[in-house]
Formats: C-alpha cells, sequence, structure tokens
C-alpha cells in the first residue's frame, strides 16, 4: 500500500548576499628621530659596590652623550636590577703519565675524594658570589642624523647598546593614514568586483583590522608570502613603512 509523506521543510536562507575584500595600503615616511636602548653594567663584589659602579659609569655615559646635545629628559631608565653571581671553582688535576698506584690505607680515602665501591665521591665545587648592578636606558635622539655619532660616544663611554632604532615624530598619524588608505582601498576592490559581475555594492556590513606592521615586517612577509600582498612601493634606504590591511564586507544593492 502506497504511503503519502508530508512536504519537508527547507532551511532558512540565512546568509546575505554581499562580497568580501581585503585592502592594504603603505605609507612611508623619513625617520627624523632615533631612540636607542642601551645598558650599563658594573661587578663588584657587594651589591652596595655595584650599585656605587653603576652610577659612576652612568654619570660617565650621560656626560658624554651630553655634549652631542642629549639632554637629561631625553634618557630614561627603564629598569635596574642587581643580580647576585655565582662562579664556580674548581681545583684541576695534576696531569700524571700513568695510572696512579694506590696503596690499601689510601683507598679509603685518596687525595681526590672518599673511595666508594662505585668509585671516587667527587667534593662539591667552592663558590664565591660576586653582584651585578644592570641599568637600561631608553635614550632619545632629536637629530637622526647624529643617532650614528652618539651611539659610538657611549659605547666609548662604557655603554652597551641593546636596540637602535630610526622612528616618525608622528607616528599616530602615519598609523591612521594607512589605515584611513587601507580601507578606501577596500571599498575601490568591492566595486572593482562587483562591477564585474554586474552588481553594485551597498553599505558595509563589516569591518575589521586585519594587520598592522611597521618598519620592515610588510617587506619581510612578502618575501615569505609574495603572492598574499600587494605589489608596493620600492623600499628606500633611510625610509620608514606603515603597512595597514584590513577585512571589509559590503551588502549588495
Amino acid at each position: 500500500m502506497p504511503t503519502t509523506q508530508g512536504p519537508v521543510a527547507q532551511p532558512a536562507h540565512v546568509q546575505n548576499e554581499g562580497i568580501t575584500v581585503i585592502g592594504e595600503a603603505m605609507r612611508r615616511t623619513s625617520g627624523d628621530r632615533a631612540e636607542i636602548l642601551m645598558e650599563v653594567t658594573a661587578i663588584a663584589a657587594t651589591a652596595a659596590q655595584a650599585l656605587r659602579d653603576n652610577q659612576a659609569k652612568l654619570v660617565q655615559v650621560t656626560q658624554s652623550v651630553a655634549a652631542l646635545g642629549v639632554t637629561q629628559a631625553d634618557i630614561q631608565t627603564i629598569s635596574l636590577n642587581v643580580n647576585n653571581i655565582y662562579s664556580p671553582l674548581t681545583q684541576p688535576l695534576q696531569p700524571y703519565a700513568g695510572m696512579p698506584q694506590l696503596n690499601a690505607a689510601q683507598l679509603g680515602q685518596s687525595q681526590l675524594g672518599p673511595m666508594t665501591p662505585f668509585g671516587l665521591v667527587q667534593q662539591p665545587d667552592i663558590q664565591f658570589g660576586s653582584y651585578q648592578a644592570r641599568n637600561l636606558l631608553r635614550v632619545n635622539v632629536r637629530e637622526a642624523t647624529r643617532a650614528g655619532e652618539i651611539l659610538d660616544t657611549a659605547v666609548r663611554a662604557g655603554a652597551s647598546v641593546s636596540q637602535f632604532a630610526f622612528r616618525a615624530q608622528d607616528e599616530a598619524s602615519s598609523w591612521r593614514s594607512a589605515l584611513e588608505a587601507a580601507g578606501k582601498d577596500a571599498r575601490a576592490k568591492a566595486e572593482s568586483l562587483a562591477a564585474a559581475a554586474g552588481r553594485k555594492i551597498g553599505e558595509a556590513i563589516f569591518i575589521s583590522e586585519d594587520l598592522v606592521a611597521s618598519n620592515g615586517t610588510y617587506t619581510a612577509l612578502r618575501s615569505v608570502f609574495p603572492f598574499s600582498f600587494g605589489v608596493g612601493a620600492p623600499n628606500l634606504v633611510g625610509e620608514l613603512e606603515y603597512y595597514a590591511r584590513v577585512s571589509a564586507s559590503f551588502r549588495f544593492q
């Protein structure tokens, strides 16, 4: 006997018609200032002496760069740490031509350590302590052209350089400019793709910041993923780059 089956409910179509694109933009500007991270360290037998030596070396470094236009306001202390350093002391064994001969009296207690059925027991290392005072500084160089001279002078005065980078005077404006240009690029791409399909785009329904990078990161990413990024402008020596990428979805009209 044939059976009848009622209508099957169809799933509702909840996805709106639209298009999703990725917009990219690059802004380049000259580095008109520089930032140097340097360390001033001193080691002494006591913590108090290490701090005094560190302070004396710090004064020497700051005075040396002050002659090049670096003021006290341009030097910021990031951290000051004092660490206890332990150095093991071991007495080297005297060289010998052959295997040493031990008599019965020496088997229980040799010059190298007490004898056990499993061999000689090594004596614990003798250790002594010293203290290291480490001062990490951020030096703001207002004239980027003098950065190399200031760095060399600080190193000769006793500092060690941890990081050196050029900066833009107004980085916030460069970030905003790159993000705004990436948003406009996304809309232009969406309009071109929609026109190719005979459609027009309406309002944006979703926009997110996908990636923001600076100072060489964009170039490094392009070298790894050459087909994932735009061609961009050629790199110029001495310039800073600010790269922005946004994801945007637009509804069809």
